[in-house]
C-alpha cells in the first residue's frame, strides 16, 4: 500500500520519518545483539538467567534491573531491596497518629520504572508461554518454582485491588513492589545455588 500526498513536501517529512523510524529499530537489534553478546562474560549472568525465568521479564529488563542495581545480595532482606527502590509507603506521624501516603520514589528511578512496566504482565491470569517455557527450563528448578508462585501471588493481589476499587496504577504499582520480593527471592536462590556448587 502507498501513502499520497497533496504536496510534495509532506511525502518528504513522511518518507524521512520512516527512514529515521528504521534506523532506529536496526539500531535497537545492535544494542539487543550487543547486550546478548556481554551478558554471558558478566558476573550476575546467573541471575539474569534466574530474572528471565519470571513473567514480564526477557533479557533486557533483567539486565538493565541488575545494571542499574548491581547486585541484590547486599540486600540482606526483601523490604530493604524495596525500600532502596522508593517502593515502600510514605509516612507522616505524630505522636499516636500514623498516616501512610504514597510511594517515597527516593531510590533508583530508572530500577524502579523498569519493575512497575514489567509487574503490568501480572494482569492476566497464571501460565506459562511458549517462549517463556525455555527460559524458565534454563534457570533452576527452584527458580522456576518461585516464579510459578510470583504468578499467583501478584496476579491474586492485582485482582483484589481492583475489586477494592484501587485505580489501576496504584494496583500495579503495589504488584511492582512485591514482584521486587520474589526478585530478591530469585537473586538469594541463585547466589545460594551458586555458592553450593563452589
Amino acid at each position: 500500500m502507498r501513502q499520497k500526498f497533496d504536496h510534495p513536501e509532506r511525502r518528504l517529512v513522511f518518507e524521512e520519518m520512516m527512514l529515521a523510524m528504521r534506523q532506529a529499530e536496526e539500531r535497537l537489534v545492535r544494542l539487543e545483539q550487543a547486550i546478548r553478546v556481554a551478558v554471558p562474560e558478566w558476573s550476575l549472568a546467573e541471575a539474569v538467567i534466574g530474572l528471565m525465568a519470571m513473567r514480564g521479564i526477557d533479557l533486557i529488563s533483567a539486565a538493565s534491573f541488575l545494571a542499574e542495581m548491581g547486585d541484590l545480595s547486599r540486600f540482606p532482606t526483601p523490604s530493604e531491596l524495596m525500600a532502596n527502590l522508593g517502593m515502600v509507603p510514605s509516612e507522616r506521624s505524630s505522636g499516636e497518629r500514623i498516616k501512610r501516603g504514597p510511594i517515597t520514589k527516593a531510590g533508583n528511578r530508572r530500577a524502579r520504572r523498569l519493575l512497575v512496566e514489567c509487574a503490568w504482565a501480572y494482569r492476566h491470569p497464571p501460565r506459562v508461554g511458549v517462549t517463556k517455557q525455555a527460559k524458565v527450563a534454563a534457570a533452576p528448578r527452584a527458580v522456576g518454582e518461585i516464579a510459578w508462585k510470583a504468578q499467583h501471588r501478584l496476579y491474586g493481589r492485582y485482582r483484589t485491588l481492583i475489586r477494592r476499587g484501587k485505580l489501576k496504577n496504584v494496583a500495579i504499582t503495589a504488584v511492582a513492589r512485591e514482584l521486587a520480593g520474589f526478585i530478591w527471592a530469585v537473586s538469594r536462590e541463585i547466589t545460594v545455588a551458586g555458592a553450593a556448587a563452589t
